[in-house]
């Protein structure tokens, strides 16, 4: 998606609520209508007034109601109409705008969420989750926020101008000019404001997204900050945080708040004009008493709108530097695009091949930079380059074990294979197909994830299980949780599969989520099973459970296995040593160890033999 960053998002607005024109005719006519039924009770009391003065001789009584009787029991019924009119017409309007506001909220919080789902792994890593989230949030209630109030509150504005100032014009344009002579000046000030107020509400919207990220930050580290006695530390830089958004929102109020003030000034000027001149040519008989008393109320009920006018202003600049962000968010281009080769799961066999491959970070847009901390959990983030000329055969329904030291560029091998990152150079095939080329779906569903950072969403235990086939029976469910050695430990819970896992599965331990994630990619079949540090991070006991359930597993698929504990990948039927993002050796366990190279090194410090040689010299 390509757009031109100088079209007013008032505009993009529009184009992007295209499919509800006709909701917005009808609530706007809603709007003009219940104007024009309010404004109609001072030319009422106008004519009540014309009616007692004059009597046989007012207006009515030329229309054809000469009776004085008569033209008030008239005046009592069109009362009754308006007033009617007005409250049913506001009914309407109501209705039709908050319906249009949440309807536009929703599409477009689902719209900018589908966006951001698809964009790379790197969009995310480069970002902070609590500035999305008050983009997706905050910013399109602001949005809401104006569509509830904001646009009824122009529409009325403007009906009124144009109503009274015609009105005006035709009453007594003799006076009647003066009090529209304001109004281009107060329009100009408008827009004036709208100019100064726009960059201080926009730095208002970037510092609620520091302020978010933040917050989402602290309270996703909350186990850190309480460990390290770290809550006063915290406090402060929240405080700071808050304190910016204050100050940035004290900046623009103290500009906003000062338009009402001028705009009173300006409206008085058109006010007494029109009751002193006014006043003396109804003294000199040149004006009716009860047109008179139409311009004066008219006069007053100009006033109310035009002051409100800051505040409708300052909302109008608040949903604009919102909506502003959501299209920009919407704007975000994905550089991993889906290709149009479509492969069925159950047609894919699982060979994978690399092919002259390499990769390194800050090539694309939303790439880390050269020198930074490194999302890649493999220790890369002093290297631009982390992958060079890559090439490994993964035969299909092979066990393949890929091992080195830290920063090796392992599990960067995973998030190409994944697509979360696009080769550099070279390239990935599945079954002769470049990943490229491959819709991102089928590639996805062929491969299953078991990684050391388990991810459990908030809900029950079955439903993460069946995560990945959400339409698998409670049958199904079990029998994976049983594969995994899950289901003991599930039936022991308060509410066995029916338990909440809590934010992120806190309420279980790491063991226990472990099996879980286990028992998901065992529901799911994958052709291809990704195993990243699965055993890391639990004890010896744990670890012998899950390595049965990965080895049951593991049978009859493509194997990839992550390891730094060389243990577990002894049988593997190939290993891949990799060492500063480039394949070394490769073979079998043990003529790896017999070659003596940098695996037979690895192994050697993880048996203890080193120490055993130190201890006998």
């Amino acid at each position: 998606m390509t757009t031109d960053p100088q079209i007013h998002p008032l505009k993009r607005l529009w184009r992007y609520s295209a499919g509800h024109r006709s909701a917005v005719a009808l609530a706007t006519a809603s709007s003009i209508l219940n104007k024009l039924f309010d404004l109609a009770p001072p030319v009422l009391i106008g004519v009540a007034v014309d009616v007692v003065v004059n009597q046989q001789d007012s207006f009515l009584a030329r229309l054809g109601v000469p009776d004085v009787r008569s033209q008030l029991l008239v005046l009592a019924l069109l009362t009754a109409l308006v007033w009617g009119f007005e409250s049913l017409f506001e009914y309407f309007y109501r209705v039709l705008w908050r319906d249009l506001a949440q309807t536009l909220q929703h599409e477009l919080r689902m719209d900018a969420y589908d966006h951001v789902q698809h964009l790379e792994m790197a969009y995310f890593e480069d970002r902070s989750t609590g500035g999305l989230m008050a983009v997706l949030n905050d910013d399109i209630n602001q949005l809401e926020r104006f569509l509830d109030e904001g646009a009824n509150d122009i529409i009325q504005l403007i009906t009124t101008i144009l109503v009274i100032g015609t009105m005006f014009l035709v009453i007594a344009p003799s006076v009647g000019w003066m009090a529209v002579l304001p109004m281009p000046f107060i329009i100009w000030g408008s827009i004036y404001f709208q100019k100064l107020l726009a960059p201080r509400y926009a730095r208002v919207r970037e510092q609620v997204g520091m302020l978010n990220s933040q917050l989402a930050n602290n309270l996703g580290g909350i186990a850190t900050i309480k460990s390290f006695t770290a809550e006063g530390y915290e406090l402060a830089r929240i405080s700071r945080e808050s304190d910016e958004y204050r100050q940035r929102n004290r900046d623009a109020i103290a500009l906003s708040s000062g338009f009402v003030p001028l705009i009173r000034m300006v409206i008085v000027v058109g006010f007494i004009a029109i009751m002193y001149f006014g006043g003396l040519l109804v003294f000199d008989g040149q004006l009716n008493v009860g047109a008179y008393s139409v311009l004066i109320f008219m006069t007053q009920r100009l006033l109310w709108p035009l002051t409100r006018l800051g505040a409708t202003l300052d909302l109008y600049q608040r949903a604009m530097a919102s909506t502003q962000r959501v299209f920009a968010l919407l704007d975000t281009d994905a550089e991993i695009v889906s290709g149009g080769q479509r492969l069925p799961q159950d047609q894919v066999r699982g060979d994978v091949e690399f092919e002259d491959v390499s990769f390194e970070y800050g090539l694309g847009r939303n790439s880390l930079p050269p020198v930074a901390s490194s999302p890649n959990g493999d220790g890369s983030q002093n290297r631009r380059g982390v992958i060079h000329h890559l090439s490994l055969s993964m035969p299909a329904g092979q066990t393949i074990a890929l091992v080195g030291a830290t920063g090796a560029g392992k599990s960067t091998v995973v998030k190409l294979l994944l697509r979360f990152y696009d080769v550099t150079d070279g390239r990935i095939t599945l079954d002769g197909y470049d990943l490229r080329d491959l819709d991102l779906g089928d590639l996805r569903h062929a491969i299953g994830l078991v990684s050391q950072d388990v991810f459990l969403f908030h809900g029950t235990v079955l439903e993460n299980i069946a995560y990945g086939r959400r339409d698998a029976t409670q049958e199904e469910v079990v029998a994976a949780a049983k594969i995994a050695e899950a289901h003991e430990f599930i039936m022991g819970l308060s509410a066995g599969y029916e338990t909440i896992v809590g934010e992120r599965g806190q309420k279980l331990s790491g063991g226990q989520r472990q099996r879980i994630s286990i028992a998901r990619a065992v529901l799911k079949d994958p052709p291809v099973l990704v195993l990243d540090e699965a055993t890391s991070s639990v004890d010896n006991e744990t670890e012998a459970a899950i390595q049965r359930s990965l080895e049951r597993l593991a049978v009859g698929r493509t194997t990839i296995v992550i390891a730094h504990r060389l243990s577990t990948v002894r049988n593997a039927d190939r290993i891949y040593v990799l060492a500063n993002g480039e394949l070394c050796e490769q073979g079998r366990h043990d003529d790896l160890v017999a070659a003596g190279g940098v695996y037979a090194g690895l192994w050697r410090v993880q048996t203890g033999e080193k120490e055993k040689l130190k201890i006998e010299n």
